[in-house]
């Protein structure tokens, strides 16, 4: 009898000292279980919106300027995510307003992109009608950064009137008229407080250089798209920085 009961009573001491153990670990485990998260760094959403020239037509996908960016980002260690792009060849403001709507893209995204009008220009619409409508995807592309407008960059339009494509035509007006759908989207950019990149001198230097436009003889090669990429750098290292 007196055997069973100190066997009794060792059972229940060892018990005892496992509870206390266990107590004792289950403050650590919970520490180390909240400070996982901080220790793997999420990526940055990046939402990109236009047309042909931010899909890229007749480019690979890596060579799509927005990849490129998001591939020189992650080089720098900023975490930055492929970009969620919402564009398509041939699209106006509208039907890029249209597509949007269609895409429903949630947001808050750490950085936005726009470049949008060539084929405004290129079907003749007014340089009015752009503004209107370059205004209201403004507005938009800022809503999705999470109202921060320090976080949109619209970039510009490139000017086509310099490829073989637009041969016979007149160049000049061409031209003229990428100025003038320029200076609107640089005047309200400025204005709503967003950043606004000019590529188009570089996309000019494709008058005298045929390795900087893609075998469809219009649009940007790789090669252009990695100058533009590297003009736009800078400006989205400081938004993903802070």
């Amino acid at each position: 009898m007196l055997a069973t009961c100190h066997h009794l009573f060792l059972k229940l001491l060892i018990a005892g000292q496992l509870l206390l153990l266990a107590c004792c670990q289950l403050p650590n485990a919970m520490n180390s279980s909240s400070t996982a998260p901080e220790q793997t760094a999420a990526e940055l959403p990046f939402l990109a919106l236009g047309d042909s020239y931010t899909i890229g037509e007749s480019v690979a996908a890596a060579e799509r300027w927005p990849m490129q960016l998001a591939a020189l980002l992650r080089k720098q260690e900023i975490p930055m995510s492929d970009p969620q792009i919402i564009a398509r060849t041939g699209w106006t403001t509208d039907e890029l307003n249209a597509a949007i709507d269609a895409a429903n893209p949630q947001g808050p995204f750490r950085m936005v992109t726009l470049l949008i009008g060539v084929n405004n220009q290129y079907r003749g619409r007014a340089a009015d009608e752009y503004r209107g409508e370059f205004v209201g995807l403004l507005k938009r592309a800022i809503r999705f950064a999470g109202g921060d407008q320090s976080r949109v960059i619209v970039v510009s339009i490139p000017d086509w009137g310099v490829t073989p494509f637009a041969e016979g035509r007149d160049r000049a007006r061409i031209a003229q008229e990428i100025d003038l759908f320029n200076q609107i989207a640089q005047e309200e950019t400025e204005a709503a407080g967003a950043h606004f990149v000019d590529i188009t001198p570089e996309s000019r230097k494709a008058a005298t250089d045929p390795t900087l436009t893609a075998p469809d003889n219009l649009h940007p090669s790789g090669t252009m798209y990695t100058a533009w990429t590297e003009l736009i750098l800078p400006v989205t290292v400081g938004i993903c920085s802070r």
